[in-house]
């Protein structure tokens, strides 16, 4: 696909930028399909933080705001702890970490992430996020474990084997191929779809505040942060632009802060730059900001309209426990990867020391109880994990950020 152009004619842009909502499928619809959350507050949400975006990196930056994977295990477990509205202001607290590394980052540049949050913290915490649920998966694909399977082949066989945009949407061809399968066997619940409108207003939820889903929550914006940074070198590389110094990692950072505040402010799941989308741009070389506002514009349009709702909503579960089980398990293998990329050396006990202790307080299921609050999982996990790196001797290697993609 060539270079877009100014004189790209309107229809043309705007089936691109459908096309790329459909990229960010598993990013923008997966994720609040399962953690409880209403699917067109999400697309609501995505739809409005990518402009919301834009307008703060001066619409330079051809973004399109996804909830990374990453949030998946916290938000299941904070719910279950705190309740969704509790949740919620744990997830703006989230927002107000960004915002606050934005300021960081302007002031004194990016060394103060690496030296927090090098290889040995980030890539144990990440592979934390991605087994911390792997129960959850299974439980899910037991309900019927032919679809499962199928829709778990399906997304393997297209992350391995094809080519193209294809390779890109594993995720939404797998819940497509599950879905047509428990059509075939009748075990599709039409209800959501007869009962939705056809045009109606997402399902707006207030946030309550929560001392404890925000002491719970802020530690798991580590990951995402990181790969934030990430991104914005890999989308630069192919626009042959330095989006980090123009129109500068403070106003990205920036962008994907406020714009996850809002979508906790309104009900939905946390809005950032993810690699999805990222990856769709590396392989078409399509950079021009405007194909992701139509496909920010072509989200908001389709979260009003209630039968698409209807339709996610009657996805089997085990069709979603199916995506689980590869989606969890790939989580983990970024944090390995982590790891070896930046060639942290786990030779020395030092290194040793901190990658179990993050593995086993975070999988383990350990809670620390101080007053009226708790810390647990990968919030307790992540901050043992900083702490350990900051007062045992020698520096471990820092992660590379611009290295990874």
């Amino acid at each position: 696909m060539k270079q877009t152009k100014p004189s790209m004619h309107l229809s043309k842009q705007v089936i691109i930028g459908i096309q790329f909502l459909f990229v960010a499928f598993g990013a923008t619809v997966l994720v609040p399909l399962l953690v409880g959350i209403d699917p067109s507050i999400a697309l609501f949400s995505a739809g409005v933080g990518t402009l919301i975006f834009h307008l703060i990196t001066k619409g330079k930056v051809p973004v399109f705001l996804g909830s990374s994977f990453a949030f998946i295990a916290p938000i299941v477990e904070a719910t279950k702890l705190f309740g969704l509205p509790g949740t919620l202001s744990g997830l703006i607290a989230v927002g107000i970490v960004y915002i606050t590394v934005s300021a960081l980052i302007k002031a004194r540049g990016l060394g103060f992430i690496e030296r927090l949050f090098p290889s040995v913290v980030v890539g144990p915490v990440i592979m934390v996020i991605g087994l911390s649920l792997a129960s959850v998966g299974v439980d899910m694909a037991k309900t019927d474990w032919l679809i499962a399977v199928v829709s778990l082949l399906t997304a393997i066989i297209v992350v391995i084997y094809t080519k193209g945009l294809i390779k890109l949407i594993p995720i939404f061809l797998g819940i497509v191929a599950g879905y047509v399968l428990s059509l075939i066997l009748g075990k599709v619940d039409f209800t959501p779809i007869k009962d939705a409108a056809w045009f109606a207003l997402p399902p707006f939820t207030m946030p309550e505040w929560s001392w404890k889903a925000i002491v719970y929550m802020i530690p798991v914006a580590i990951a995402p942060l990181i790969e934030h940074v990430g991104d914005m070198y890999a989308i630069g590389a192919v626009a042959d632009k330095n989006y980090v110094k123009d129109p500068g990692l403070h106003r990205t950072m920036l962008g994907d802060g406020i714009a996850t505040s809002f979508a906790a402010l309104i009900g939905s799941v946390p809005n950032t730059t993810y690699s999805e989308v990222t990856g769709a741009i590396s392989l078409t070389k399509i950079t021009d900001p405007k194909i992701l506002r139509i496909s920010a514009i072509t989200a908001i349009c389709f979260s009003l309209i209630g039968k698409i709702s209807g339709l996610l909503k009657s996805i089997p579960q085990a069709v979603l426990g199916g995506i689980m089980l590869l989606l969890f398990g790939m989580i983990a293998s970024v944090g390995i990867r982590t790891l070896v990329d930046s060639k942290a050396d786990l030779t020395k006990t030092r290194n040793q020391v901190i990658v179990s202790v993050i593995l086993t307080v975070g999988i383990g299921g350990a809670v620390i109880d101080f007053g009226n609050f708790s810390l647990a999982g990968i919030g307790l996990a992540s901050l043992v994990g900083v702490i350990l790196n900051l007062i045992l001797p020698e520096k471990s290697k820092p992660v590379h950020i611009e290295d990874e993609h």
